[in-house]
């Protein structure tokens, strides 16, 4: 019985659980069949620690566990003698290691199937943009002249690969940032050295019995955090880009509408494009659509999930289901006959709620194992052939569909994605130029990347949306990856006629571009082609990044890569704004410094608001105290007020 029919609420309050209508539909359906979903087990767990959500409980060594009352009277003290702000520090720095090692990580696998490619030891794996192959090799000084693409690359993965080691003084990729912000990091001990050193330094630092300084462990969290955003994400982009194409705007489409009842639908859910991409080329096999016409089918449809979803949907133009929160609910609409998924934000339930129905959950990644589900393991160098017999096992089990279960519950929304730096600056003539003249002349007053996941704790997809909207309004250009992306695409924000709702300024030059008022940069971790596009602006007016009218925002955030990415976004000078607290809250030390303190040090900090009214009203006043710093015309912040409309309008 699902908590919701259990509190004695029906339907209507759905609404306040999700934004959007596919989703609020389908937990009808989990409701009606009893089919526990993440919000039913969020409701279950309550009430939650208070000790955890302040960050005051500690379980490093086996002297504990112990927690501090930062209530209580008098010092509190673990057993160690740690006190809150150590307990804090050492937590908040665990998790940005955590999530720094997540994405990059990712980067790391990217970069090995781009090494083999190079060599020819992998099969469906090709060098697609090699203008964008050569122009990486003369950044990272790998000799390009006439020699074949395929050196190139060889040498290119060698030289990324010390990137992840201990012998550098800095990361290959430190280079675009700004003299500036590069002059402050190394004076602040902050310049990332290893992808994988800073990593394992924190968690040395937080070893009982290290690092005992708050403050020395937070700014050590920044350099973890650096070595993700400028290190292994932005490899993991880069090279994606070459193997796989940099993304062009182009048209698709969004929700579980994207599922077709006539048609084997495969979900391909995750964050890790290699096996993905290689899956699209399997379902265009003719064998494999002829197997799937025996079965009854019209065809083959895929449709993405998440992160994985992003990927596609950037480069493809493969539709994409739904953002974090949807995984669960695409399997009850009866109508999916396979979920593949590699790793990241994978719900071990989605084993659990495809026992209810006919649809096969295939896991492919060695280092996410699901019991549940049939494992595959992937190999490049049998890339492709994998993927025919994944597909396949998506096409044999539409036989065991039923039809009388089938619900999909809405018609699809169109949404344009695409938008990489590339894109960008092409579409403005090659340069930054012309969009520094439109936030110099105030037709845009600033940019802000509303990046991040969706949180149970917050209706689905409301933060997402309202926040964007309240943003474009005030002629602000929004920028979204991941789950951001999903959510405002499924709202109807990412097409060339959402300019209607933009400011007067912001929808002149949309109209003028042909382009929405929000662009899709791409999967979480193409939160680096935000840095890029910042340090270019930054480049182009000779000023540091901390300089000009941009914010970051993370509404509906959850993860421990969100921490980091947050925290490397700061760390870059851009302030930020959380929607979700974080388990920081216990130590009112750790909270000043970042919300404070950091301002002072890295030109950035800190901001919590779960309201998106009055986060857009905090994003609204920095944008404009930048703008004064530079000169250009401002609205005074004190005039800045919440709308007088009702929440929701």
């Amino acid at each position: 019985m699902s908590a919701i029919e259990h509190n004695g609420q029906r339907g209507a309050d759905f609404a306040q659980m999700t934004m959007p209508d596919d989703a609020q539909q389908m937990l009808e359906v989990a409701r009606d069949q009893g089919i526990s979903t993440v919000w039913d087990r969020l409701a279950a767990q309550e009430p939650q620690c208070g000790y955890c959500a302040l960050g005051v409980s500690c379980r490093i060594c086996s002297m504990g566990p112990c927690r501090i009352d930062p209530f209580g009277e008098g010092p509190q003290k673990g057993v160690c003698g740690a006190g809150a702000d150590l307990i804090v520090a050492r937590n908040l720095g665990r998790a940005i290691a955590a999530g720094s090692s997540a994405h990059s990580d990712h980067g790391r696998d990217i970069l090995e199937v781009f090494a083999a490619m190079a060599k020819g030891d992998t099969s469906g794996y090709q060098i697609t943009d090699e203008a964008k192959l050569r122009r990486l090799a003369e950044e990272w000084n790998v000799t390009t002249g006439d020699r074949p693409a395929a050196e190139i690359a060889s040498d290119l993965a060698d030289a990324m690969y010390t990137d992840f080691g201990s012998r550098k003084e800095e990361l290959g990729f430190v280079e675009r940032a700004p003299d500036q912000r590069r002059a402050l990091w190394q004076r602040l001990g902050l310049t990332p050295r290893g992808i994988d050193r800073e990593n394992v330094e924190m968690l040395h630092r937080t070893h009982m019995g290290v690092d005992s300084d708050y403050a020395n462990i937070l700014l050590h969290g920044l350099r973890t955090s650096l070595a993700d955003g400028w290190g292994g994400s932005m490899i993991a982009t880069e090279l994606s880009d070459v193997m796989f194409g940099t993304p062009t705007p182009r048209m698709s489409q969004v929700n579980l509408g994207t599922l077709k009842v006539d048609q084997v639908n495969i979900a391909l859910h995750g964050h890790n494009p290699l096996l993905s991409d290689v899956i699209v080329q399997a379902a265009a096999d003719p064998e494999l659509v002829a197997l799937a016409h025996e079965k009854g089918a019209a065809g083959i449809n895929l449709v993405g999930l998440c992160c994985t979803g992003n990927e596609l949907l950037m480069r493809r133009g493969v539709p994409i289901a739904g953002n974090h929160l949807m995984q669960e609910l695409v399997i009850m609409t009866g109508a999916l006959e396979a979920m593949v998924v590699d790793y990241q934000c994978i719900m071990p339930s989605v084993t659990d709620v495809a026992k209810c129905f006919h649809t096969k959950v295939i896991s492919t990644s060695d280092k996410a194992k699901f019991p549940g589900a049939t494992h595959v393991p992937f190999d490049p160098q049998h890339g492709l052939e994998i993927g025919k017999a994944i597909v396949r096992m998506g096409v044999e089990a539409f036989s065991d569909r039923n039809p009388d279960r089938v619900r999909i519950p809405t018609e699809s929304v169109p949404m344009m994605s695409g938008f990489s730096v590339e894109a960008i600056v092409g579409a403005l003539g090659g340069t930054p130029g012309p969009l520094v003249d439109a936030i110099a002349a105030g037709s845009i007053r600033g940019a802000v990347a509303v990046v991040g996941c969706n949180n149970p704790k917050i209706t689905q997809d409301y933060a997402h949306v309202m926040l964007t909207r309240r943003l474009i309004e005030n002629d602000i250009l929004v920028l979204v990856t991941g789950c951001a992306a999903v959510a405002n695409g499924k709202a109807g924000q990412m097409v060339p006629d959402a300019a209607d709702g933009a400011g007067p300024g912001l929808s002149a030059v949309c109209r003028s571009l042909g382009i929405p008022p929000v662009l899709h940069m791409g999967s979480c971790v193409d939160n680096t082609r935000v840095l890029v596009l910042a340090a270019a602006l930054a480049k182009h007016l000779g000023v540091d990044i901390s300089a000009l009218p941009l914010a970051g925002a993370a509404p509906e955030w959850y993860s421990e890569k969100a921490i980091a990415i947050g925290a490397y976004v700061v760390a870059s000078g851009i302030t930020t704004v959380l929607g979700v607290q974080p388990p920081i809250f216990g130590s009112a030390n750790v909270v000043n410094l970042l919300a404070n303190g950091l301002e002072g040090v890295v030109g950035a900090k800190f901001a919590v608001e779960p309201d998106p009214e009055k986060a857009a009203v905090i994003i609204r006043r920095h944008i404009e105290e930048k703008r004064r710093g530079l000169g250009l015309p401002f609205i005074d912040p004190a005039t800045i007020t919440a709308p007088a409309i009702a929440v929701g309008a």
